[in-house]
């Protein structure tokens, strides 16, 4: 098992930024891919970013390419999502989620490549 704690969410104007962090406990986190999704009212949960376990491997959603940077510490069992140049339709609530095994090429946004998931943080960005 492994358990996910988000903290970091809040109110920012357009153009802020935010870091959104990750705690996890639990299961061997070094070894764990790990991604973040968020999901606006009334919409589905999208992907946002992800890391390999080794933080070589990084990948984005078009939408968040160049603003947000996703990285990990593991020897603080924590992944951050660093949010630049916030807009407004960023605003939504922002999982973190861990896999149980290795995650390949197509399936990093997948949301079932991924078995643990946080309670959540808002992010909210004002106009």
């Amino acid at each position: 098992q492994v358990q996910l704690v988000e903290s970091g969410g809040g109110l920012v104007q357009a153009g802020g930024s935010l870091r959104l962090s990750c705690a996890a406990s639990g299961r061997t986190f070094s070894f764990s891919p790990m991604g973040w999704f968020r999901q606006a009212p009334g919409k589905e949960r999208e992907f946002v970013a992800a890391i390999s376990w080794s933080g070589g491997s990084t990948y984005y959603a078009d939408s968040v390419k160049g603003r947000f940077t996703i990285s990990r510490d593991n020897a603080k069992n924590t992944v951050y999502l660093q949010m630049n140049s916030l807009k407004p339709e960023d605003t939504a609530v922002y999982y973190c989620a861990a896999g149980a095994g290795p995650i390949y090429g197509s399936s990093w946004p997948r949301r079932d490549s991924y078995d643990y998931w946080g309670q959540g943080t808002q992010v909210t960005v004002s106009s």
